[in-house]
């Protein structure tokens, strides 16, 4: 009896997905546009999903912008006064909820340093009645100009390990700042966290004929979506629909088929289902020769 999970059976699968991989460029791309199109063939062709092929289009994205494309304009740089006291600067830096600030002494042209607000941690936890200066506690700021390259700016980022830099034009005028999260934001999308206000999505596409949908869906939305009639009569939500067909309250990753609908279980807990995965049937294709 032959092993699944034997080194032959592993290196089988893994020259399987290096082939596909491969596949990508078989048709020799001889630029960026025909490489792009080779990228948009293989996700609609099921060889890659949908997040890796923005992802890839993200890179190649980088590879084609300049700081001044991204960065935060000066008019929207929060900043801090090194003159002001600590104590006065607090309620500006916990509203903002950022992990990083510019410090300026005059105006935004004269950037004394950045203040990581993890400094600032030990020094509020010993209550003392007076914290010390701003000055004290500053890092050096890096200074980047408008022209520079994505690409370098995020090698640069990764080497020297900082994460935020100062963005001037040719006059040497502050025209913004950059952090490294607004160039990984190019290649993976926005990324979110606990400060942001959460969005979700009721449906989201995974892949060509796979989603994953929020139970609490509305029926009618989700059968205006998906060109379906499930009854709105026995349910509310869609996630109704399933909790009714499985008859108890499913576990995750489990699964069932309703009217050709693959229905699998993403998310629940005891009480509720959180998150379905789904997918649609494939639609065959018609032979339209007469």
């Amino acid at each position: 009896m032959s092993d699944d999970n034997s080194p032959s059976n592993q290196g089988s699968s893994n020259k399987t997905w290096l082939e596909a991989i491969a596949q990508l460029f078989q048709g020799e791309p001889q630029n960026k546009k025909e490489l792009v199109e080779v990228i948009e063939d293989a996700q609609h062709r099921e060889l890659i999903d949908s997040d890796t092929q923005k992802m890839i289009q993200g890179v190649l994205g980088v590879s084609e912008l300049k700081v001044r494309d991204i960065m935060i304009p000066r008019s929207q740089m929060i900043t801090l006064d090194i003159e002001k006291p600590l104590t006065e600067l607090l309620p500006l830096m916990v509203e903002a909820s950022h992990s990083r600030f510019p410090v300026i002494s005059e105006d935004k042209d004269h950037i004394e340093g950045i203040l990581l607000a993890k400094d600032l941690l030990p020094l509020i936890l010993k209550n003392h009645d007076e914290l010390p200066p701003l000055s004290e506690h500053l890092r050096p700021a890096i200074v980047v100009p408008e022209s520079k390259r994505l690409d370098t700016l995020l090698d640069e980022f990764r080497q020297k390990r900082y994460h935020m830099a100062i963005v001037v034009d040719e006059y040497g005028g502050v025209s913004g700042l950059v952090t490294i999260e607004d160039i990984l934001e190019i290649i993976v999308g926005e990324i979110e966290d606990e400060h942001d206000e959460e969005e979700i999505e009721d449906i989201k596409q995974l892949a060509k004929h796979v989603y994953l949908v929020q139970a609490l869906t509305p029926l009618d939305e989700f059968n205006e979506y998906f060109d379906m009639n499930f009854n709105t009569d026995e349910a509310d939500t869609i996630g109704g629909i399933v909790l009714h067909a499985f008859g108890h309250m499913p576990e995750k990753g489990e699964a069932i088929e309703i009217s050709d609908v693959n229905f699998k279980i993403a998310n629940s807990d005891s009480r509720r289902i959180g998150q379905l995965q789904i997918t649609i049937p494939k639609i065959p294709e018609v032979d339209c020769a007469i």
